[in-house]
C-alpha cells in the first residue's frame, strides 16, 4: 500500500531537547503526527552525503517503507522540524547570533537589499543553509554561491531560482524552508509551540 502524499510541508518548532537524540525523537513524533500513523511504522537513521557514514549526517525517515522528506535544524532553545512529500531543507537562526558573528557569506546584492537590516541578513543566512541542505551538499558549498532575495522569497543557486519560505516567529528568530515551492503549514497544536509562539506567527515571505 502506497503512503498518501502530504499536500504541504509541515513545520514544527519545539524546545531544544536534552540531547541531539531527543531532537531526533521529536522529528519522528512530527513525522508520525503528520502522516497520522503510529511510531512503530517508522524506520529512521542518518547518512552523510559526503562519506556515506551512518553515525552522522542528515536524517532520513521511512513510513511503511516509503521515503519521507524530513529536516531538522537547531539554534539556541529551539529546534525546527519539517516533514515533506519531497526533499526539503530547513534552517533556524537567532537574529542576535547572526548579528554577532563576523559572517563573510553575503553577496553584494543581499547586502544592498538588506540595507543594514540584520533580520534580513539573518533570513539570507537561514535561506542559504536551507537551500544547500536540500541540495545535499550543505556547507561544503560556499554559502556566497547562493543569492537570496528575502522580499521575493527566492534564492538563486547555480543559475536556478529556488523558492524559499521564510517565517519570523519573533523578533530574534527566523526559519527558512526550501521545498521546491510547496506550501508550508504549521504542525497541529501541541507540536509547534515554543514559548507560546506558533511556527507561522510574524512576518513571512514565500509560500
Amino acid at each position: 500500500m502506497s503512503l498518501p502524499r502530504l499536500p504541504h510541508v509541515v513545520l514544527a518548532l519545539v524546545p531544544t531537547g536534552a540531547s541531539r537524540a531527543d531532537d531526533r525523537e521529536a522529528l519522528l513524533t512530527a513525522v508520525a503526527s503528520a502522516h497520522g500513523v503510529d511510531r512503530s511504522r517508522l524506520r529512521a537513521g542518518r547518512v552523510c552525503g559526503h562519506c556515506g557514514g551512518t553515525d552522522h549526517g542528515r536524517p532520513w525517515v521511512e513510513v511503511d517503507g516509503c521515503a519521507v522528506g524530513v529536516g531538522l535544524a537547531r539554534t539556541t532553545g529551539v529546534v525546527a522540524l519539517v516533514v515533506s512529500p519531497e526533499p526539503v531543507g530547513v534552517d533556524v537562526e537567532r537574529v542576535s547570533r547572526v548579528a554577532a558573528a563576523p559572517l563573510d557569506v553575503f553577496t553584494q546584492g543581499e547586502r544592498d537589499r538588506a540595507g543594514g537590516d540584520v533580520r534580513a541578513l539573518a533570513a539570507c543566512w537561514a535561506a542559504k543553509e536551507a537551500v544547500l541542505k536540500r541540495d545535499g551538499r550543505g556547507l561544503r558549498v560556499d554559502p556566497a554561491a547562493v543569492d537570496v532575495d528575502v522580499r521575493r522569497g527566492t534564492a538563486v543557486f547555480e543559475g536556478v531560482e529556488h523558492p524559499v519560505t521564510l517565517r519570523f516567529p519573533d523578533a530574534d528568530l527566523v526559519v527558512a524552508v526550501a521545498a521546491g515551492g510547496l506550501p508550508v503549514e504549521a504542525a497541529p497544536d501541541g507540536l509547534c509551540a515554543v514559548d507560546g509562539l506558533s511556527a507561522v506567527d510574524g512576518l513571512s515571505a514565500g509560500a
